[in-house]
């Protein structure tokens, strides 16, 4: 029976586990001969532009034996009027697993649905689950226990957001939300988190006070404010999220000893600033480094 990752829902907390540490073995102990997808094909289907996304599961996909092909919207017909279930049908029959980058969340559920070959999340508008592996794995690098430990999100709560929420809360972290009124996360996401964290020991909690939410934290982390289709918004999200900056002061405010995460791109001067992204304690770049190793692990078990 095939599995999809469309949500970390998808999984249970012992399988995220699993994938996170699956994941560090395999950047930690390569195995070149390694080939589980040997002889097999995987589809990528991009909407969105990428730069991290397409080059990690390109790179993965090599890296384990198989062959990615990639496919824009201008490459297939669904530019031109073809159902999505028909495209999910037709490319069952070429592909042993597709990995799709859209905006719509409805339209990677269609595509699973009538597929019969593993659907990867490689990005909606309303989660991002390869995103938050990669961040579960560059924080297990820098702390003893996941469970337990203290992440602060700042800005915006999109999909990268709604992603965090279910992992940290699987792990039994300690997540708070901080963002203005009117960019709330998912409630779905939300009270899903809330319930996952209080069955593994965790918690999840939303602030409106950027320095509050950041006194004592491991981890900051934030996003850019705008993202790829609310570019409409940009001056106004500019000014609401302000307060929120990941800068000197949130690190400050963290008792100086918080590590430093963005899934990137970033804006530097709005989200962040230089001196923090390019701090001491920032692994942003090994965060953005771990896409690659965590979507080697979610390759192998999801389709091998």
């Amino acid at each position: 029976m095939k599995r999809d990752f469309l949500t970390l829902l998808d999984v249970s907390p012992s399988e995220l586990a699993y994938l996170v540490q699956r994941a560090e073995d395999m950047k930690q102990q390569p195995k070149p001969g390694h080939c589980p997808l040997l002889g097999k094909s995987v589809g990528l289907l991009f909407e969105k532009a990428s730069t991290r996304t397409r080059v990690s599961f390109e790179v993965g996909i090599y890296e384990l034996g198989g062959q990615s092909i990639f496919l824009s919207p201008r490459d297939v017909h669904l530019s031109r009027g073809e159902p999505l279930s028909d495209t999910a049908r037709v490319l069952s029959r070429y592909l042993s697993g597709l990995v799709v980058r859209t905006y719509s969340q409805e339209t990677i559920e269609i595509l699973a649905r009538e597929a019969d070959i593993p659907v990867i999340n490689a990005l909606t508008d309303l989660a991002h689950p390869c995103q938050a592996l990669a961040d579960l794995l560059t924080m297990k690098e820098n702390v003893e226990d996941l469970a337990g430990t203290r992440v602060t999100y700042l800005g915006d709560g999109n999909n990268v957001a709604n992603s965090l929420i279910i992992g940290c809360a699987m792990m039994g972290m300690h997540l708070t939300v901080a963002c203005p009124e009117g960019y709330d996360p998912d409630p779905d996401f939300l009270d899903k988190g809330v319930r996952l964290a209080e069955e593994s020991g965790g918690s999840v909690r939303m602030s409106r006070d950027p320095r509050e939410a950041s006194t004592g934290a491991d981890f900051l982390y934030t996003d850019v404010w705008t993202s790829m289709g609310q570019e409409e918004e940009s001056e106004r999200r500019r000014k609401d999220f302000a307060p929120f900056q990941l800068n000197s002061e949130r690190l400050s405010d963290a008792g100086g000893r918080a590590k430093i995460l963005h899934c990137l791109p970033a804006h530097r001067g709005e989200e962040i600033t230089d001196d923090v992204i390019d701090h001491p304690q920032s692994v942003i770049f090994d965060q953005a480094e771990n896409r690659l190793h965590t979507q080697k692990a979610l390759l192998e078990w999801i389709i091998e």
